[in-house]
Formats: C-alpha cells, sequence, structure tokens
C-alpha cells in the first residue's frame, strides 16, 4: 500500500527541487483531487502543484516546512498539522491539513492556513 500522507505537504516543500514536486504529487494524489486552498477550490494535481511550488518560491526566501504534530487517521480521512519557516526570522505560517483518501491516494486536499485562537471562555 502507498503511504500518501508522507508525500504530502512538508516532503512536497522541503523536495530538492521543482521536477521531484510533480513526480511525488504523482504518486500521492488522484488525478481529479479536489483542493481547497486560501484561494478557493481547485481540481486536479497542477492545481496542487502550483500551489506547492508558489510556497517554495516564497519572496522572503525558500523555507522549511514542518508537520509539527502526529496524523490523526480515522477511517479515510487524516488530519495534521504544520509549519512554515522562511530563513533568518522571515515569515511564519502555521496550519492544518486535512485530506481524504480514496483507493490509498489522496482525492480531496482541505488546508487551514494560520493559527486558530483559544475560545474565550
Amino acid at each position: 500500500m502507498r503511504q500518501p500522507l508522507r508525500h504530502h505537504g512538508y516532503k512536497l516543500s522541503n523536495a530538492s527541487d521543482d521536477s521531484y514536486v510533480t513526480a511525488l504529487l504523482s504518486q500521492a494524489l488522484t488525478s481529479d483531487v479536489v483542493f481547497w486552498g486560501p484561494l478557493g477550490r481547485s481540481e486536479g494535481i497542477a492545481a496542487i502543484e502550483r500551489f506547492v511550488l508558489d510556497i517554495r518560491r516564497h519572496p522572503a526566501g525558500t523555507g522549511t516546512m514542518v508537520r509539527r504534530s502526529a496524523v490523526d487517521m480515522p477511517d479515510e480521512w487524516a488530519r495534521y498539522q504544520w509549519v512554515f519557516t522562511t530563513p533568518d526570522g522571515g515569515p511564519r505560517l502555521a496550519g492544518t491539513d486535512v485530506v481524504h483518501l480514496r483507493r490509498s491516494l489522496i482525492d480531496q486536499v482541505i488546508v487551514f492556513a494560520g493559527e486558530i485562537k483559544p475560545s474565550a471562555s
């Protein structure tokens, strides 16, 4: 069985070169993957590839994305938290990804970028 979550997010953003990103996505995603990102809904591997490549080319410099939680995976859904930092204390972004698996491949990706503030009691 393939392990799509190990290819997603942090590994893609930290790939050695852009061509490796495409190869990883092709192994982890269905061709009709639905992507819900910061700019709305899009479909297909190319949509996620554009998003990942945009992160890799951050204006503040090449950043690093690290998963900062375990993968919580009840049945066909999974979620995990991540943090993206740029060099020299540059911009930092954190978030949570939720993915849906179909036949061991990711067919939906939902990106929640930004910290969730504690609720006021």
